[in-house]
């Protein structure tokens, strides 16, 4: 572990808060962070590539704080919790996780949480990087239902690899190992309250541990750790190359409030059938009706490997004219290619097209393929 580094050398100030596992992050070797959700996440532990085979050969820890908690209680919880999202939540189970969307009232997305329902009256959002929190508030204020909206001392860690159920089963005994994909528990660690799900954002197995008490952020990463690193388990970050190559979208990089779920191929996420009411039911009904004019797709992109991942969105061409943008770019070491995501025009977006990346002035070929690029039916996240 390294203790040459100290926190004040990343620091904002007091508008960027740090994470109850920010000064273990350190001394584990973080080397650098990012801010998501006026948060300070941990974004290198060194070579990106390394941190890429340590998931998916073995496992890492990752704070995950900035996935802050949007608490939903009330009479009316579960009838508020619908109304935010456009897909059906009648039968979701206490204990069960959901991918949901978040949509405003022109069919927009404003975040892409997941779901925990705690009780028949108790939800969380754990959400990407947008203020939920005011947008739900907001809505609140007017709509006649009893709830109270609030953000939780909870902070999560996440646990992924083909590893973590042997370190979580070391950490915290059988029990946790037996939960199902997108399933959560409540869990007291020596009392220390947890819920720990069986959610990640890597594709791979994994699991997610949520503390309910921020003053035992230290003990917790340090106790991981220590039952762990026999096992194999490194500290680490979440991993783009991973992400992309399991087609997962990025907040403010692969959607922004200005697409919809149809365009980014989420439509199953969409239930305009159900009787429930919600924000962007009418706006979505239009959209689908209508169609879209463009489409997220999957490219391989020729030539050199990629250093890194791209810092800005490339121009897609087509006979000299612009059909569309690279939103995530990253070089696979598994899949020996350059893979990305992007938006293109509709005319465009069929598999196997060829087009071209205007990369910052250098132009490579590519191709449209279909996404994810890897494991496409998530056997490894869902094996038992």
């Amino acid at each position: 572990m390294s203790h040459e580094l100290d926190f004040a050398q990343f620091s904002f100030g007091t508008q960027v808060r740090k994470s109850p596992y920010s000064d273990a992050a350190l001394r584990w070797g973080a080397k650098g962070f990012s801010v998501y959700n006026h948060m300070y996440i941990p974004r290198d532990f060194g070579d990106p590539g390394q941190n890429f085979w340590n998931l998916v050969n073995e496992a890492i820890l990752c704070d995950v704080s900035v996935e802050r908690q949007v608490e939903i209680k009330g009479p009316d919880a579960a009838k508020f919790t619908q109304f935010l999202s456009c897909r059906d939540l009648s039968k979701c189970e206490v204990g069960q996780c959901k991918y949901v969307l978040i949509t405003d009232q022109s069919g927009g997305i404003i975040n892409d949480p997941i779901l925990l329902k705690l009780a028949e009256d108790h939800f969380w959002l754990s959400i990407a990087d947008s203020d939920v929190l005011l947008w739900a508030r907001g809505i609140a204020v007017n709509s006649g239902m009893d709830v109270e909206i609030s953000e939780p001392d909870v902070s999560p860690l996440q646990l992924q690899g083909p590893k973590s159920r042997e370190v979580l089963r070391a950490a915290f005994g059988d029990t946790p190992t037996e939960l199902k994909y997108y399933r959560f528990m409540e869990f007291d660690w020596e009392g220390v309250p947890l819920i720990i799900s069986r959610t990640g954002w890597s594709s791979e197995l994994g699991y997610e541990v949520f503390l309910r008490d921020g003053s035992a952020g230290d003990r917790l990463w340090e106790h991981l750790m220590a039952v762990g690193t026999p096992l194999g388990l490194k500290p680490g970050h979440t991993s783009s190359i991973r992400r992309i190559e399991a087609g997962m979208l990025s907040y403010h990089a692969d959607m922004t409030l200005a697409n919809n779920p149809y365009e980014l191929g989420m439509g199953r996420l969409v239930d305009l059938d159900m009787e429930a009411d919600f924000v962007s039911k009418a706006a979505l009904t239009k959209i689908k009706d209508t169609g879209v004019s463009q489409q997220l797709v999957g490219l391989e992109i020729d030539g050199d490997p990629f250093i890194g991942s791209n810092d800005f969105f490339w121009p897609i061409m087509k006979d000299g004219v612009q059909v569309g943008t690279v939103t995530s770019a990253i070089y696979s070491p598994r899949l020996e290619k350059n893979i990305a995501l992007a938006m293109i025009s509709i005319n465009h977006a069929a598999s196997g097209g060829a087009l071209q990346v205007d990369k910052l002035s250098e132009t490579r070929t590519c191709t449209v393929v279909p996404i994810p690029f890897y494991d496409p039916k998530k056997s490894l996240a869902s094996a038992s």
